[in-house]
């Protein structure tokens, strides 16, 4: 059978409105998993019942997540937040790092990870370099080097790649048990993996809506593994 993939999405509470781009359940689909779109709930017990039913969790991109919840107040940059969405995902991340569970993070995703793991964020990045493109969503518009004794340089085979770019915060230290693993020129933090071996791995761009070979290796290793969950 198919592995099950658990895929976040966003809430718009002043709609009262889930979305998700089509990008994450396409790749989902071309890599060989089932995904299915979780929707955000208050209730704790709910969310276990969704995490049971997936072999592997994507948590998606998305908005600002509430500095609080990594010990920070709000600066002026901070952009919306979605408590509801926050507290759902930071369970269900928690869930997968305590169970060893596979979970990829993508952009706020990636954040997602680290808080989870104790670890915090830059709210609003500065410096020279652009890391909030203004150019399409399949197209690459920075380097980042990868170490190579990673788990994500074994997943792309190489210790260099191009990745497009939507964000304006990053993660500032990583979480207890993480490290990370990729940067850019310009030192922000591209990705973040577990220490301990296990497949939790957030990457700050968008493989999703690219169309190159790193890309769909990312999905594909992360519906390998949930295989054998």
């Amino acid at each position: 059978m198919q592995p099950v993939i658990g895929i976040t999405c966003n809430y718009k509470q002043t709609e009262n409105l889930f979305c998700l781009r089509d990008y994450y359940t396409d790749s989902i689909c071309a890599a060989g998993g089932l995904p299915l779109i979780l929707p955000v709930t208050r209730a704790v017990d709910l969310c276990a019942e969704y995490f049971t039913l997936c072999d592997g969790i994507l948590f998606s991109g998305g908005g600002d997540i509430d500095p609080y919840l990594f010990g920070k107040a709000a600066d002026k940059e901070l952009g919306e937040v979605s408590p509801l969405r926050d507290a759902f995902e930071l369970q269900l991340a928690r869930m997968a790092l305590a169970s060893g569970k596979p979970a990829l993070g993508i952009c706020r995703g990636c954040q997602v990870l680290n808080i989870a793991a104790g670890g915090t964020l830059v709210q609003d990045i500065k410096g020279e370099r652009l890391h909030d493109q203004k150019a399409p969503r399949d197209y690459p518009i920075h380097d980042i080097l990868i170490k190579s004794d990673s788990l994500l340089s074994s997943i792309v085979q190489t210790d260099r790649i191009r990745v497009n770019s939507f964000h304006h915060q990053a993660i500032d230290r990583e979480g207890e048990s993480l490290a990370i693993c990729a940067l850019a020129g310009d030192g922000i933090a591209e990705a973040v993996e577990s220490r301990t071996g296990s497949f939790y791995l957030g990457v700050q761009w968008h493989p999703e809506c690219m169309k190159d070979d790193y890309s769909r290796s990312l999905f594909a290793a992360l519906v390998e593994k949930s295989k054998h969950f």
